[in-house]
């Protein structure tokens, strides 16, 4: 059922407007990249993104002065669901488009919006997210890659890790410690960084898929120039909680249709080969269902009016356990020959998303830091125990 009837004409629009373009060199790029294949076609999928852009697709839901559409919610929703029933490939230019665009059109200076909200609109910059470190992954308050002062410029030492997709971009916005001697929130800033300069080394890492979406990122004596701070320095966990609060934006609807995609290519494979008539499989299969729909609903209420306190948290919860159980779903269906790659190693789609799923309960805050802050910032409760 629509959630937004009203918005049947926008709609007809957007699902025309794909379909007359998804078509001659795009129409290969159907259902590429995403979590877990964000390497499929990178190139081919950068011209993609610059063609939506060029019809005025991207970044919806900005103010119209910073080279957005001003679309409300419930029309960017339209276009997420749209654009993912259309299977028209992963964007390259989230990290920029969601979630640094949105910090700096709150926090930015006038100087950094027209110098750097342009080219995300343009999609001729891209970022990546400089936030975990080997010792600061969901506590990103241990954070030890450090930047000093030294005349118009900060120089960067320290390392990021599970850097997505850094080996692509242009830029990273860090979260790094630009006050000696502080502690945890405290002395915190939130740097705009090049990365193509001598002093960044990024280093892919395999992953379980055989690919290599993450990375290591080293700064050895880099640099950035002393204006390039969002807020204030010091005021750099602020900064960084108000990125990570556009993170679980109206995307996560499209992410939803995709999750049905996945969930019915399931299905199919079950029917298939017999395993949908396995008591077991088919209750596992319609409490996938049911989970999907509990995934909109909360999605659609966080989205819409003022979220209660902890709502972000609670969605990426919920999704995150559900994918991971329907990545463990498909390979109940798979059987024996879910567990069998060929040689190269190239696991098929089902097999990736298994995979890939393992992390979704790790990456993006752990369910273990979500619990705590539900429990404790939003509940009240006591503060666990810390040494």
């Amino acid at each position: 059922m629509d959630a937004f009837p009203e918005e049947a004409p926008f709609r007809k629009e957007v699902r025309t407007w794909l379909a007359d373009n998804l078509v001659g060199e795009f129409a290969a790029l159907r259902g590429l990249g995403g979590s877990g294949s964000e390497h499929e076609a990178y190139p081919e999928r950068i011209a993609w993104n610059r063609h939506l852009a060029a019809a005025g697709w991207t970044c919806l839901g900005w103010p119209e002065e910073h080279g957005g559409r001003g679309f409300g919610l419930t029309r960017q929703v339209v276009f997420h669901e749209e654009y993912a029933r259309a299977d028209a490939p992963a964007r390259v230019n989230h990290l920029g488009e969601e979630l640094l665009g949105p910090t700096l059109i709150a926090l930015g200076t006038e100087a950094q919006k027209k110098r750097f909200l342009p080219p995300i609109v343009e999609v001729h910059e891209l970022w990546c997210q400089g936030y975990s470190e080997p010792d600061a992954g969901s506590d990103l308050a241990n954070v030890r890659t450090r930047a000093r002062r030294e005349g118009d410029d900060w120089v960067i030492h320290g390392q990021k890790i599970w850097t997505s997709l850094a080996q692509h971009a242009d830029w990273c916005f860090a979260v790094v410690r630009t006050e000696p001697g502080s502690r945890r929130h405290a002395g915190l800033s939130y740097l705009l960084v090049p990365l193509r300069q001598p002093g960044v080394s990024i280093r892919p890492i395999r992953q379980l898929t055989g690919t290599s979406e993450f990375n290591e990122v080293f700064f050895t004596d880099a640099r950035t120039r002393a204006d390039l701070v969002v807020g204030e320095p010091g005021d750099g966990w602020r900064v960084a909680m108000a990125t990570l609060g556009f993170e679980r934006g109206v995307s996560t609807v499209g992410q939803q249709v995709g999750f049905a995609r996945e969930l019915a290519e399931i299905v199919a494979e079950a029917r298939a080969n017999g395993t949908f008539d396995d008591p077991l499989i088919a209750d596992r299969i319609a409490t996938a269902k049911l989970g999907l729909e509990v995934l909109r609903t909360h999605a659609l209420r966080t989205l819409a009016g003022e979220p209660p306190p902890g709502a972000d948290n609670v969605q990426k919860l919920l999704w995150a356990r559900w994918h991971r159980e329907l990545g463990e779903l498909a390979m109940e269906v798979r059987g024996a020959s879910g567990l069998t790659v060929g040689a190269p190693y190239v696991p098929d789609r089902l097999q990736s998303m298994f995979l890939f799923s393992r992390a979704d309960t790790l990456y993006g805050g752990s369910d273990e830091i979500q619990r705590n802050i539900i429990a404790e910032r939003v509940l009240g409760l006591p503060k666990e125990p810390r040494a």
